[in-house]
């Protein structure tokens, strides 16, 4: 039997109830309609239950998703969903520096960082905080300072912690030859190719219609999944995002903003309505603005001459001060600077955050990141290091930590050997014709982006 993730209606009524209580709407009658049908949660950690669920259950789970999306939230005023409404409430929204410049080297180095980021956190993806730290002491890589690897890792450690059985092969520190294919890479390259054929004016539109000529719908996740599903069945951005949809406030619009920050080197507020602009297709609220801090992050590191802290601030400039991913930024922040070990300000988040959000949720991850960011002061293997060490999704933390990190340091010389070397300069894709392109060609083609009209 198929049971493809992410799209079930049963799961998605359980994903949509904890959603509902996050946003500020009050679901307490509906999922007791569910309970009393015998409706379960949606799986914890898995794309889709193990089982279908009954004829009847999976008609109830689509006509309560519909009453759930009617329910007012006493949130919306504190979260616009508009661009204009999002730009209205951040008086401190960042203004442009016109001579600002980024250079191939700088961005080859965001490149690979991305790249290097993302495969540290792979063979973890998915494992529990314990599970994380216990690996990595086993095998003497505790705090991490490389790869992970299996070597010396006691056989019953592995048999009770598994390593995420699609990326060990090609992840683990024994096994890397190049950057094996990830979508936190792909929706890279996917936004290169959008900026390649419809410049930085495109339209949440154009990101559409690209996608359903390049994106292979089995390689989209969660929220991207589902407004892929959506599009296929005649429903039109912005609706794509908001229909059926309870991943719109997880982490599958930040891992998309890489190339809107590359592209406006000293522009943070253009970076973060270009973000916007993608983000509208699969995202909503606190989703979107994640898009929008680490586009606007990345802009301002672009420039150069900034350290990471002033970075963050212009990132932070962008999300609207009385949202909640403003109020788990501002707390990362404190944890960061009032902690000299990283492990007690990943274990505060996963206290605030661990028991009423999915491990994909865009607000811890985000919060994870800023944090590792800040308390390795940008430094590229402590930020890497600290995001993949704090859990949840170890890959894309990861992957966005090195991004920053990687376009401070400026060059890729200037990020270790150690880290570099296994990539050999070539990433798998299926992604339109990128297939083995190497991160040089990749900062060449963005760099011609960044500079051009």
């Amino acid at each position: 039997m198929l049971r493809l993730t992410w799209v079930q209606p049963e799961d998605l009524l359980g994903h949509e109830l904890r959603q509902a209580r996050l946003d500020g709407r009050e679901p307490s009658r509906i999922e007791a309609r569910w309970r009393a049908a015998g409706g379960l949660d949606a799986p914890e950690r898995a794309g889709a239950s193990a089982d279908r669920a009954s004829r009847y259950l999976r008609l109830l789970a689509e006509d309560l998703l519909d009453e759930l999306a009617d329910l007012p939230s006493r949130l919306a005023e504190d979260e616009p969903a508009d661009l204009a409404g999002i730009k209205a409430a951040c008086p401190g929204w960042p203004a442009a520096h016109p001579s600002a410049r980024t250079t191939p080297l700088a961005l080859e180095a965001s490149w690979l960082g991305r790249a290097i980021g993302c495969l540290l956190g792979k063979p973890v993806e998915k494992l529990p905080l314990d599970a994380i730290r216990a690996l990595a002491r086993a095998a003497g890589n505790w705090p991490p300072t490389g790869y992970f690897t299996a070597r010396g890792v006691p056989r019953d450690l592995l048999e009770a912690h598994p390593w995420n059985r699609r990326s060990a092969g090609t992840s683990l520190a024994e096994n890397i030859d190049g950057m094996p294919e990830d979508d936190d890479l792909d929706y890279a390259l996917v936004n290169l190719l959008l900026l390649r054929r419809h410049g930085k004016s495109f339209t949440t539109t154009d990101v559409a219609r690209l996608w359903l000529e390049e994106l292979p719908p089995g390689r989209t996740f969660t929220a991207e999944r589902v407004a892929f599903r959506n599009l296929l069945g005649g429903i039109e951005p912005p609706h794509t995002a908001r229909h059926r949809n309870p991943f719109r406030e997880w982490i599958g619009a930040l891992i998309r903003a890489d190339v809107h920050g590359w592209t406006h080197p000293g522009d943070p507020g253009a970076a973060a309505e270009q973000a916007y602009r993608d983000a509208a297709l699969t995202h909503t609220a606190n989703g979107v603005y994640a898009a929008m801090f680490t586009a606007a992050t990345l802009a301002a590191a672009a420039a150069g001459g900034q350290d990471v802290h002033a970075c963050l601030r212009a990132g932070r400039a962008v999300v609207p001060p009385r949202s909640r991913l403003a109020r788990a930024l501002d707390h990362a922040l404190r944890l960061a600077a009032e902690h000299a070990d990283f492990d007690d300000v990943v274990d505060a988040l996963h206290a605030t955050y661990g028991a009423t959000h999915h491990w994909v949720h865009a607000l811890p991850n985000t919060a994870l990141t800023v944090a590792a960011l800040t308390h390795a002061d940008g430094d590229f293997t402590g930020s890497i290091c600290r995001a993949v060490s704090g859990g949840w999704d170890t890959d894309s933390n990861g992957a966005t930590a090195g991004s920053v990190a990687g376009l401070l340091a400026g060059a890729p010389d200037a990020l270790p050997d150690h880290w570099r070397a296994p990539l050999k300069n070539r990433l798998a894709t299926t992604v339109a014709d990128f297939d083995g392109t190497g991160f040089d060609t990749l900062a060449h083609l963005t760099h011609l982006e960044a500079t051009r009209p």
